[in-house]
């Protein structure tokens, strides 16, 4: 039922994103050059791995270690600010890579630090939205996405994800939380550490809804963007 659902939503919102789309490919192409489309292999449902797409917001690096940032175009932090750049993923909601809603992929190199908990967050299709993405999106920390993705998948139903979507709607038309302070998102391993050992402190407490509540790991400092 739930998969019915989703291919519903994309087909609605296909109406407005394929023209939509379309526009934002040519704009990229005559400011940008090059493919319109980003691809980065991410983890889905049970461990699969897929590849995610996304328009593309950033111009080739001019030397080796250019940082990201600079590489920014003034249409791909309009893409950004707005979530246009996420448009091409309803494809991979067709293709069954994802769901309208559920927690946002991450890295396969981050999820083999993920804890046994938090695997349990690879049990249902990642989703171009979700509670995590309207309760703070990138402004906080990865353990408490990861354990508010959590207490979505433990108490989901038709009446929460209508709720995120009506949520949904309102962060698109006022934006917060796209990238945490600094461009960093706290609390997540980068891939070329270690993951966390049972002796590491634990974390604050995360305040989640009504009867929720978990303590999650101190992780270190991971950048990504959902």
């Amino acid at each position: 039922m739930k998969r019915g659902g989703d291919l519903a939503v994309t087909v609605l919102a296909g109406i407005i994103a394929v023209p939509l789309g379309l526009l934002i490919a040519l704009l990229i192409r005559a400011t940008t050059g090059g493919p319109v489309i980003f691809r980065q292999t991410r983890t889905g449902r049970h461990g699969r791995e897929f590849a995610i797409l996304k328009f593309r917001t950033m111009r080739d690096k001019r030397h080796e270690d250019e940082p990201d940032a600079p590489r920014i175009t003034r249409l791909g932090a309009l893409l950004r600010k707005t979530s246009l750049d996420e448009l091409p993923q309803l494809w991979n909601v067709l293709r069954g890579d994802m769901g309208v809603i559920g927690p946002r992929p991450t890295l396969p190199e981050q999820v083999v630090h993920y804890s046994d908990r938090q695997r349990g967050r690879l049990a249902v299709r990642p989703g171009l939205t979700g509670w995590a993405q309207v309760r703070g999106r990138n402004s906080i920390t990865w353990p408490e996405r990861i354990e508010l993705d959590l207490w979505y998948i433990e108490h989901h139903s038709l009446a929460l994800d209508l709720r995120i979507l009506a949520l949904t709607v309102k962060v698109l038309l006022r934006p917060a939380g796209i990238t945490a302070a600094g461009g960093v998102n706290p609390g997540f391993p980068a891939p070329a550490q270690p993951p966390a050992t049972a002796a590491e402190p634990a974390a604050a407490r995360i305040v989640l809804p009504r009867q929720a509540t978990a303590t999650a790991p101190r992780l270190a400092r991971e950048e990504l963007r959902g």
